[in-house]
């Protein structure tokens, strides 16, 4: 029997159980599942098969909410912190180097208040920063200035070319082959470049929030870990609009540098060549190369050039002209270039020691996406944002879950009494 007025008995005290009546070891266990494995159901037979404890499904799912709307508290407390100016720098020294990388992904959702099944299907965006420190050091002189060998390869760059566009919506279909490569060829893999950053420690933030809110989150991440008091610090992303507004909000005044991803830069280039000189030929190949280079280089004033020969050879695009068009595809590589030029100045970062692709935020939404998209999975809004916030805290490698876990809880139960119990 429990006390007047207690939420514990004796023996639940003694045992050191939380307010759902798991153990410690045994909650941190069912939450770190429920984030890793790719489903509830994979979780519990996980939890059965590895710890000997079976909890259905159901309550994991309900347990995840919990515990993630939790999470998602302490993270609103740290961000209102920060609007109050008392938000303290937990990591004193500061890094050398630091990059901030923003992109986006996308989950499938499903109506509230609705029962059970699915009604109201939908696809929601999920925003996703990859806060990083790096070993790095500046150079005198670019310490790469030839491109890349991969985005030199006409195989891997039609792979890279068509993964970007399927990114952006524009379709999946793949990018037509250059006529002279031998299909199914694999580009070989190539050593790290010297002198490029090395990774150090990352932490994630990931939410369903709108951009001004997630944008705060990303500031008062930033300022948490001290990352604006680096000596060299980048902030990377592709050319969407509420990317750059977040960071002129928030990370301009701190000195950032504006990096454009070379990579979606290298989509729209590959793109509007062969749209020029015709998809798929040797012309248009030998025209993206050109324009690679220029671009690798930071002579975006001869990109910006030919880029504009290209688009006034090919026309204005008519309104409602497809996708593929290829006045449209010159057209909306000449507006890339235009509205970011100011952000392509890869030479220099490059002598900064800072990364000029955001592939690291962009294998960080991946990895969330293995949790939270599939074709049999469509979440309410509370329990998406709560599972976001349990994989973006078990991805970051400062100790953010071990610290979150460690906070005070509320008192009220989650799930009934007796839900835990050995496996048969």
């Amino acid at each position: 029997m429990r006390p007047a007025g207690s939420l514990f008995s004796p023996l639940d005290q003694r045992l050191q159980l939380g307010v759902e009546g798991y153990s410690p070891a045994v909650l941190r266990l069912a939450v770190r599942q429920c984030q890793k494995a790719g489903s509830f159901a994979e979780a519990a037979a996980d939890l059965r098969e590895l710890a000997g404890v079976a909890i259905s499904p159901t309550h994991l799912q309900r347990l995840s909410r919990r515990v993630g709307a939790e999470w998602k508290a302490l993270r609103q407390a740290e961000v209102q912190a920060f609007k109050d100016k008392r938000l303290a720098v937990e990591h004193p020294p500061p890094p050398a180097a630091a990059a901030v990388m923003v992109d986006g992904g996308r989950l499938r959702s499903r109506a509230d208040d609705a029962g059970r099944g699915v009604s109201g299907p939908g696809w929601r965006e999920t925003k996703v920063a990859h806060c990083q420190t790096m070993a790095s050091a500046p150079h005198a002189i670019d310490p790469q200035p030839q491109p890349p060998r991969k985005f030199l390869d006409p195989i891997a760059v039609a792979r890279l070319a068509a993964e970007i566009k399927a990114r952006r919506g524009q379709g999946g279909a793949a990018a037509a082959r250059p006529r002279q490569q031998r299909p199914g060829r694999r580009p070989k893999r190539r050593r790290k470049a010297k002198g490029r950053p090395r990774p150090l420690v990352r932490t994630v933030v990931a939410s369903l929030a709108c951009s001004e809110e997630f944008g705060w989150q990303v500031a008062a991440e930033v300022k948490r870990r001290g990352l604006h008091r680096a000596g060299r610090k980048g902030y990377i992303c592709d050319g969407q609009k509420y990317n750059w507004a977040l960071f002129e909000m928030h990370l301009l005044a701190w000195g950032f540098v504006p990096i454009l991803d070379f990579v979606h830069l290298l989509a729209y280039l590959y793109a509007a060549a062969h749209a020029a000189k015709g998809k798929g030929s040797a012309a248009g190949w030998a025209l993206y190369e050109r324009w690679l280079r220029w671009a690798w280089g930071g002579q975006v004033k001869e990109l910006l050039g030919g880029l504009r020969a290209a688009s006034a050879a090919l026309g204005t695009p008519p309104g409602g002209c497809g996708e593929d068009d290829p006045r449209r595809l010159a057209h909306e590589a000449l507006g890339y270039v235009e509205n970011n030029r100011g952000r392509m100045d890869y030479a220099r970062y490059r002598m900064l020691g800072l990364p000029v692709s955001s592939a690291a935020v962009e294998s960080t939404i991946k990895r969330i996406n293995r949790r939270v998209k599939g074709s049999e999975k469509f979440w309410l809004e509370g329990g998406a944002e709560a599972m976001l916030q349990l994989r973006a805290a078990h991805l970051s490698e400062d100790g953010t879950a071990q610290r979150y876990r460690q906070q005070p809880r509320p008192g009220a139960r989650a799930v009934g009494e007796g839900r835990l119990r050995p496996a048969a």
